[in-house]
């Protein structure tokens, strides 16, 4: 048997850090190369340039909006911050942190029975370090849920 994960200081946040700077990367090139070619083109009268920089807009605040994900483990409990959502959870409230393989993130077990994902933590890119972030969540919900203190 692995020995427990430590305890980290908290505050805490999880975030899938090298998913989070290719897509803002991604993000920041396709919007400069499409502003580029709308600037360049001098076919193009002034609402067709707005429309090219605004669509590159738009991709770069998609991008933008995948590389929200994040869990911020606090005292008091654990924000679970998804694609378009926001969650807050008191320490009782989350029972398990799973990260099973072939997961795409880690799934919180809550106290009323459902499941939330937390987008947070994804093995995507960086396996080890999704696994990391996992145990040591895993590690906090012991310390302060309902295990310790029920």
């Amino acid at each position: 048997m692995s020995a427990p994960a430590p305890l980290p200081d908290l505050p805490v946040t999880f975030r899938p850090t090298r998913t989070r700077a290719v897509l803002l990367t991604i993000g920041v090139v396709l919007f400069a190369v499409i502003t580029a070619i709308a600037l360049t083109l001098s076919r193009l009268n002034p609402g067709e340039k707005v429309s090219f920089i605004f669509t590159g807009a738009l991709f770069f605040c998609g991008l933008l909006m995948l590389s929200r994900p994040k869990v911020v483990a606090d005292q008091e409990g654990v924000t679970v911050v998804n694609l378009v959502s926001v969650h807050r959870l008191a320490w009782p409230q989350v029972l398990r942190v799973n990260l099973r393989v072939g997961d795409p993130w880690v799934y919180l077990d809550l106290a009323d029975g459902t499941s939330l994902a937390a987008l947070g933590i994804q093995p995507g890119i960086a396996k080890q370090h999704a696994i990391r972030d996992a145990k040591a969540l895993r590690a906090l919900v012991e310390e302060y849920g309902t295990a310790s203190h029920g």
